[in-house]
């Protein structure tokens, strides 16, 4: 027999944690490190990177894994350095005060649900605007102290990293999260054994690992199923953000909203309101729907009490961009639970659609969600309007600016996108109630009072720390993919930290036009490359790696980036994350942006920008539609002049250059004498004191609270009380109502002024007598007139004038309703009948309309 010349098994690898230990005079960096806090307070990150700053920088500002590293010499040294220490022990105090304040009880709670959270750049588990608002959502949460917890995904790879290629190609590298290098911990049971759990999906189950993240006082909790309890199809469910296919995307989402639930009940969690930011978590509500019915409930009262407590955000502002699902695949997750809410297949996926006996109509969760909550809103005014039509096929008896539909515009998180030079500024300056009443305009008016000088050197001061990031982290990898290392050195030289400098970082989709300012090369060339008058253009961001044409836009622009008469003033920094972010809406003169109308449901970049000073221009789109404010930036037309796209892109090009050339150019270079533009500084003042206040995080909480939380759980409460006894009784008006209503018939009418029309100055009166089938007053009337050439923004519904119910015999209901026509032209008016109950929310609660003849 001839012996084998090597025999050798397979290893099994063990991840096993070693910690590094911490000497107990600094243990409490460990409770920091471990507390997202340090992420938006700059004395902490101070207080971080003074314990070894070249270690800080290596291990990307991450304290859990600078502590991991710190050698025991530099431990030992750092104990005996008097000054350091008090440092760190004064920064701990802070901390402490902070977390020892107990949550406003007097507020609604809530628990938020989403795919991603946008906290610090060390923990990758958000990809984009979406993300940054959740994240900043946490923290206002924890800065007001409010009882909320959270929900999402822990990914093992996150979003990617983006790199170019020397010809402009994007790469796409997924890179692994070490978890025990975060700032992150397993949630553990009262035992003290890490919480599993476990998540139907067909006939077993997926498990799910929870880890929490410490954002102040808030909880984020994570799940995770990149473990050895699952298989290899169920591993990878949170492996990436939207990666996979259309059937890892329904396992996420199932992950995240039914999961979700199921990890609030096994840590004992129940919450006044349930928040779905974006319809990925929509399937929350299918979880408390059976945990209802499981508890006794009919699927009808369940319903009731599950709608009362849901908010459902929408961020998109087309129904392209909801996630839909073939009745195939959705059955083959989904199939079990009708028969546990007792109710028919067809009944339950006709949640999903918005004409729920077309069986060709996919599942869209959007839908589900509209369905299953009482609140919904858009992210910003426009967008309110814009989700309204979008949604108003859901409500087919209203139009849509009569549906519930609201919004409450975006914010940003002040102390996160805040430089550091700009807070002290804030802190000398401002009232010292600012902090806690953000929101109040007239304490921003304080900026009138700070010398123009104090504000253009903070402005300078960030350019050059601008311009020295980019050195500092760009060089190599410049020099590593572009090849010519004196091609590099000359872009290198020709940033010029004295240019009027101007950023476009964001998503690359193609209806953000990131194309547009390269419509005519010539004119761009003269712009860019006046001798005394410098421009500098950055553009950052990435395309998702399926979107070709996003990609190709990157590809066009790093390409001319490339030309020798671009070279230096137009560049392309790759690989936009929340580090890079915060450099450029603090270090560039100018944000632009330039969306297609109105497709921006909201945007937040530029509200980061003007907490730094840093002015807009742009098109009049998302939050920019309220925040404008003349003086304060520049505009594009929020109106398009042309339909044909091609067409309305060379407009509004042409729009850019002219406001570069004739306003904003000479207005930064009229220096004068004092080496600073006074026009300019007026420009930064007005901005920060009459737009900044308004498009704070605090101001997007409180509206929240104001416009939805309160409201809803007031009366989810009343709903509630006495074994869900008022929800019992509605859920049984509405069965009694659905039953009636086709026979609920009209038993005379007197409608004069429909049938003949009238005049104005006259009084016509109205009258019809309803029989109401044995329902006690359960119907209202009102007469709808439209004229769209009579209101503006797109709408229909001229007056809408309601019948006041004057008498009843037995079954029949009189109702009349005067009407004295007060303009003349031409109206469609009919009268609409609907069923009436106090305690429902809103109309499209129960959304039965009959038109009457």
């Amino acid at each position: 027999m001839k012996i084998k010349s090597d025999y050798v098994n397979e290893p099994q690898w063990k991840e096993l944690t070693i910690k590094s230990r911490l000497p107990e005079q600094l243990k409490c960096l460990d409770e920091l490190a471990h507390n997202m806090w340090w992420g938006w307070n700059y004395e902490a990150r101070n207080m971080f990177k003074s314990l070894d700053e070249k270690l800080y920088e290596a291990v990307g500002h991450n304290p859990v894994l600078l502590l991991e590293r710190l050698s025991y010499e530099r431990k030992e040294a750092i104990v005996k350095d008097i000054i350091l220490m008090k440092k760190i022990k004064d920064v701990y105090n802070k901390f402490k005060a902070y977390m020892d304040v107990e949550p406003d009880k007097s507020r609604p709670s809530v628990a938020y649900f989403c795919m991603e959270y946008g906290l610090n750049q060390v923990l990758k588990i958000y990809s984009g605007g979406l993300g940054m608002l959740a994240g900043d959502y946490l923290k206002e949460a924890s800065d007001s102290n409010v009882d909320l917890c959270a929900v999402g995904f822990l990914y093992r790879y996150g979003y990617f990293t983006q790199s170019l290629s020397m010809d402009g190609q994007q790469i796409a590298k997924y890179d692994a999260q070490n978890f025990n290098s975060l700032p992150i911990e397993r949630v553990l049971d009262a035992q003290g054994t890490p919480v599993v759990v476990d998540v139907p999906y067909m006939n077993y189950q997926v498990h799910a690992f929870v880890w929490q993240v410490n954002v102040g006082r808030i909880k984020l909790y994570l799940l995770d199923t990149d473990n050895d309890m699952n298989s290899e199809f169920d591993r990878p469910i949170t492996h990436s953000l939207y990666g996979g296919d259309w059937e890892n995307r329904l396992k996420q989402e199932i992950l995240l909203g039914i999961g979700g639930i199921l990890t609030l009940k096994k840590l004992g969690i129940t919450k006044d309101i349930y928040h779905c930011n974006e319809g990925h978590a929509a399937l929350c509500n299918l979880q408390r729907l059976c945990d209802y019915v499981d508890g006794g409930l009919t699927f009808n009262q369940a319903m009731e009490l599950v709608r009362a407590s849901s908010l459902y955000t929408v961020h998109t502002p087309v129904p392209a961009g909801h996630d839909y699902f073939d009745e195939s695949l959705f059955g083959k997750y989904m199939g079990g639970y009708p028969s546990r809410l007792g109710i028919s297949w067809d009944e339950f996926i006709g949640m999903g659609r918005q004409n729920p006996d077309d069986h060709s109509e996919r599942f869209c969760m959007s839908t589900f969600a509209c369905n299953t909550s009482q609140g919904i809103n858009g992210v910003s005014r426009l967008h309110g309007w814009v989700s309204q039509q979008m949604f108003a096929p859901l409500w087919k008896g209203y139009f849509p600016e009569e549906n519930s539909v609201g919004y409450v515009t975006n914010g940003v998180h002040f102390p996160s996108w805040t430089a550091t030079e700009w807070r002290k500024l804030y802190d000398i300056h401002f009232d010292e109630t600012f902090m806690s009443d953000q929101s109040n305009e007239s304490l921003w008016h304080a900026i009138y009072d700070v010398d123009d000088a104090e504000i253009w050197d903070t402005r300078m001061a960030l350019k050059k720390k601008l311009i020295d990031y980019i050195r500092e982290k760009f060089t190599q990898t410049w020099l590593r993919n572009q090849g010519d290392p004196a091609r590099v050195v000359s872009l290198l030289e020709r940033i010029n930290p004295n240019a009027l400098m101007i950023g476009f970082c964001r998503r690359f989709a193609t209806y953000k036009r990131a194309h547009l300012l390269f419509t005519d090369l010539d004119r761009l060339s003269k712009i860019v490359n006046d001798p005394e008058h410098p421009v500098l253009f950055f553009f950052s961001g990435k395309a998702h790696p399926a979107d070709g044409a996003g990609q190709g836009l990157i590809k066009k622009i790093y390409e001319i980036s490339q030309r020798p008469e671009f070279l230096g003033k137009i560049i392309f920094l790759e690989d936009y994350d929340m580090q890079l972010a915060r450099r450029l809406v603090s270090g560039v003169d100018i944000w632009m942006n330039t969306p297609t109308r109105p497709l921006e449901a909201s945007g937040t970049s530029g509200e980061k920008a003007e907490m730094n000073g840093v002015v807009n221009l742009s098109v009049l789109d998302g939050w920019w539609v309220e925040g404008y404010r003349k003086g304060a930036g520049w505009a594009l037309p929020e109106k398009r002049t042309y339909q044909n796209q091609g067409y309305q892109d060379q407009l509004d090009a042409a729009t850019i250059y002219g406001l570069l050339e004739n306003e904003i150019i000479p207005l930064y270079y009229n220096k004068g004498n004092r080496g600073y533009s006074e026009g300019w500084i007026k420009v930064i003042k007005n901005s920060i004191a009459t737009i900044a206040p308004h498009y704070t995080m605090k101001r997007q909480l409180d509206d929240y609270y104001k416009k939805f939380y309160n409201a809803q759980a007031e009366r989810f409460h009343r709903l509630a009380a006495d074994g869900n006894r008022l929800a019992k009784e509605i859920a049984q008006w509405k069965e009694t109502v659905a039953e009636r209503w086709d026979a609920i018939s009209v038993v005379s009418k007197d409608t004069e002024l429909l049938d003949t029309g009238g005049e104005t100055g006259k009084t016509y009166k109205m009258r019809y007598v309803i029989d109401e089938q044995g329902l006690v007053d359960a119907v209202g009337l009102e007469v709808v007139s439209l004229n769209p050439e009579l209101v503006s923004d797109g709408h229909q519904v001229y007056s809408v004038r309601p019948f006041e119910m004057v008498a009843h015999e037995g079954n029949n209901y009189t109702f009349e309703v005067t009407v004295e026509p007060d303009h003349a032209g031409a109206f469609r008016s009919c009268v609409r009948m609907y069923p009436k109950n106090e305690n429902l929310p809103h109309r499209q609660d129960f959304c039965y309309v009959k038109w009457l003849s």
